[in-house]
């Protein structure tokens, strides 16, 4: 009896590690050096929300933000993720008062001439309606320490999914120095079913995720220069994204200090024809890398 033999064996499929699958704590690891991961105001701290209980809603110890120091690529760094799964990643006074805190502690590193990377670990709604007032007071903070910071060291984000980055933190994700998206990740002011609730089904049927994706998914945000880098839901293709942006240095100018160049994109969209299409013929990404500056 012989034995047949197989002369071309199919390829083994790649298996992937997934980033978006990740608890928010298991995130800010990754992407810390091996052996660095040093958690502050950790659950056992026991720093919560004292507004949840009132309104009947069960608290989590760390409030849904995981605040991370350690190193990345032997650098001094700092993490900031936030946890979809508790109060879909919303912002409340703790969760946003421990991220505002520790970009402002890297601020004041980086002025004495300490340099540390921050990360912001997108993954969030926008402020926790809870908590309103006192959310939007600490998203604020935490976008004038972005902006501070950005003077010495890359602010990097990520927005990975499923939950996205809208409201008042797709602010601060706009001025962080570089974004990092997968095509899973979404990122705009308002979120389609806002959109909907709002205005209409005839301006957005939310539950057209295709659609959705096309205007403001990972992808079309690349296309249209928003985002600086598109990569794979796979833990190590964030890992190398992250470091490859803290690599480039400083940008030579945010895209919040290019407001005449966005105003002239602006002008030239015809309000009666915006397609997904249309949107990247006009906001196209950048060609040629911007200039950096030396850190």
């Amino acid at each position: 009896m012989s034995t047949a033999t197989i002369q071309n064996p199919p390829p083994m499929p790649v298996l992937r590690d997934s980033f978006i699958e990740l608890t928010a704590r298991e995130r800010a690891r990754a992407l810390l050096d091996a052996g660095t991961f040093r958690e502050l105001l950790g659950p056992f701290d026991r720093i919560e929300s004292p507004w949840l209980p009132l309104q009947g809603i069960v608290c989590q110890a760390d409030d849904g933000a995981v605040i991370a120091r350690g190193t990345i690529d032997g650098q001094p760094a700092v993490v900031a993720a936030i946890e979809s799964a508790f109060q879909g990643g919303s912002i409340g006074e703790v969760s946003g008062s421990k991220i505002a805190a520790a970009l402002e502690l890297a601020l004041r590193d980086c002025e004495r001439g300490k340099i540390v990377r921050p990360v912001v670990l997108f993954e969030t709604g926008g402020v926790r309606l809870q908590e309103a007032n006192l959310g939007l007071a600490v998203i604020a903070e935490m976008q004038a320490a972005i902006v501070a910071l950005r003077r010495y060291v890359p602010v990097v984000g990520v927005i990975a999914g499923m939950v996205g980055c809208f409201g008042g933190m797709s602010l601060a994700a706009g001025l962080c120095s570089y974004l990092i998206a997968t095509k899973q990740g979404r990122l705009g002011m308002n979120g389609p079913e806002v959109i909907e609730q709002e205005a209409g089904i005839e301006e957005l049927d939310s539950s057209d995720r295709r659609r959705v994706w096309q205007m403001i998914g990972g992808e079309q945000r690349a296309a249209t220069g928003l985002a600086d880098a598109l990569v794979d839901d796979d833990t190590h293709a964030v890992q190398a994204a992250v470091r490859d942006v803290f690599a480039r240095g400083v940008p030579a100018a945010h895209r919040t200090e290019q407001v005449a160049e966005y105003l002239e994109r602006l002008a030239r969209i015809d309000p009666a024809n915006v397609t997904p299409e249309t949107m990247r013929d006009v906001f196209k990404a950048n060609e040629a890398a911007t200039p950096r500056k030396e850190q």
